[in-house]
C-alpha cells in the first residue's frame, strides 16, 4: 500500500509541475509575444492531455498578401510548442518525427520546446536536425 501512495504522489507532482511550466511559459512570452495568442491542451480536469503538441501559439499574419482573394490578414502563423517540467525526458526522436508531420500538416512556421526545471533553469529551444538548439522567447515570438 506504501508504494501506491508514493505514485500517486509522484503523479500528482507531475500534474503540478505541467501546470507550472505553462504559467511560466505564459509569464516569459507576454513581454514579447503581444500579437500572440496561446491555446493550451488541457485534459478536463486541467491535467495533461494526448498529443506531441501542449499548446498552439498562433498569431494573424499580416504581409502584404499578392493572392487575389486573401488580403493582408486573412492567413495566420501558427508555431507548435511542446513542454517539458521537471525530470521528464527531452522529446525522443520518434516524438520530434511527430512534431514535424503535425507541423507539415498545418503549414506551421515553427516548432518549440520549452523546459522548466524548478530552481534551475527556464529555456526555449527549436529543433535543428536530431538536436534542440537553444533559443529565446524573443528569437520566437519578437
Amino acid at each position: 500500500m506504501v508504494a501506491s501512495t508514493k505514485s500517486v504522489a509522484a503523479w500528482k507532482q507531475a500534474g503540478n509541475t505541467d501546470k507550472w511550466t505553462e504559467i511560466l511559459f505564459r509569464a516569459l512570452t507576454s513581454k514579447v509575444a503581444k500579437r500572440w495568442r496561446f491555446v493550451s491542451f488541457r485534459g478536463t480536469r486541467g491535467g495533461e492531455w494526448r498529443g506531441v503538441v501542449d499548446v498552439l501559439a498562433i498569431r494573424k499574419d499580416t504581409a502584404t498578401s499578392t493572392h487575389q482573394v486573401l488580403k493582408s490578414g486573412d492567413l495566420f502563423e501558427i508555431v507548435l510548442v511542446q513542454m517539458k517540467g521537471g525530470s521528464a525526458p527531452y522529446p525522443t526522436d520518434a516524438d520530434i518525427r511527430r512534431i514535424r508531420a503535425v507541423k507539415r500538416r498545418y503549414r506551421a512556421t515553427g516548432i518549440v520546446l520549452f523546459a522548466w526545471k524548478k530552481g534551475v533553469s527556464a529555456e526555449f529551444s527549436t529543433p535543428k536536425g536530431r538536436k534542440w538548439i537553444r533559443s529565446s522567447a524573443t528569437e520566437i515570438f519578437g
